[in-house]
Parts: C-alpha cells; structure tokens; sequence
C-alpha cells in the first residue's frame, strides 16, 4: 500500500488551491456554458507526480470547493470531467518515464477531456439546461477544449523543462530514480 506523506498531501491540496483560484478567478467566460483556463494543469500535474487516485481526488476536490464560490451550485454530473482527468493523467504518467515531450504530456490527459469535458459534459449541459442541442454544446465545447488542451500541455512541459519538479524531488517517482537515471529526461523540441 501507498505511504501518503505529509509532503504529498500538503502539494496535492495546495494544487486543489491553485486550480480553485485559476478555475474561479483567473478566468474568461464568453458565456455561461464556456469558459478558457488553465485549470486542468493542477489536476494533470498531481495525477503525473502522484498517480491516478490522488490526481482524481484533486479534481474532485477542486471542483468541489470551486462551485462553493461560483454561482451555480454543486452538480455532481459536472464532477466527473475534473476526476476523469486526473484519473488519466495518473494512469498515463508511465508514458514520461523514459522522456518528457510536449506530446506525451497532451496523451497523459486528452481521452479524459475527450470523453470528460467535452462528450459527458456536452451531453449534461443540453440535458439539464436545454437551451441548446448536445451538438451545438459538442461543436463550441470541442474548440474551446482543443485551445485548453494545448495550452495546457504547453504551461505542464514548461514546468518540466524549468525542472522545477527535479529541483523539488517530486520527479521523477522515487522508484523510478533507481532503476533508469537518465529516466526523467527532457525532450529537445525546436
């Protein structure tokens, strides 16, 4: 069984922190249904750094609080987008193993945003709200999330570029620093 340390359960509330505040404050909304941020990066990064089950408990708990300074209310359908993506980027953390590219890190979260943000919650928004089909919200969701997607991925290889994660030991995983030195090797994109 997994030993949560001290460490990582201050880091991985201190990323729910982060994405309450780039999700709630740092965002703009051209309307109800659409909103451009970069609030999935904590969300990604806990799930790479630490796994599937603390990268889903981050979105869950950053959606959580978040709608608690929002006007709509919590909806638990709307959950799942967030923990899906944590979730994935947990599961898909093995792919930057061997190398950190800015491809790798974009596979490590886009089924989640795929299947998540814009399929599930596309379909929930025409559902309970109505005001549009499920392919009005499809078409508009879809450009929204391919810009977010990419800028995500862009801000998270930055971060690892910066070495940041090296310079505070949360990369590579401590196992992983045994078996392959060189394991947390930076890819040299142009």
């Amino acid at each position: 069984m997994r030993k949560y340390t001290t460490k990582m359960l201050v880091t991985l509330a201190l990323l729910a922190a982060i994405c309450v505040v780039l999700a709630r404050f740092i965002v703009p909304m051209p309307n109800p249904y659409m909103r451009f941020s970069i609030e999935a990066v904590p969300i990604i990064v806990a799930g790479i750094l630490y796994g599937p089950v603390p990268g889903a408990l981050v979105g869950f708990v950053a959606d959580f609080v978040g709608c608690l300074f929002s006007g709509y209310g919590y909806n638990p359908l709307f959950a799942v987008p967030p923990v899906l993506i944590g979730l994935c980027a947990g599961l898909m953390r093995p792919l930057l193993y061997k190398k950190v590219s800015y491809l790798r890190i974009l596979a490590c979260f886009a089924p989640a945003v795929v299947l998540g943000s814009i399929l599930w919650q596309s379909y929930w928004l025409s559902a309970i709200y109505g005001s549009h089909s499920w392919l009005w919200f499809l078409g508009t969701r879809s450009i929204q999330f391919v810009i977010t997607s990419l800028v995500n991925a862009a801000v998270i290889f930055g971060l690892f570029k910066s070495r940041v994660f090296d310079t505070l030991h949360l990369w590579p995983p401590q196992g992983l620093k045994a078996e392959a030195p060189r394991a947390h090797q930076i890819a040299r994109e142009q």
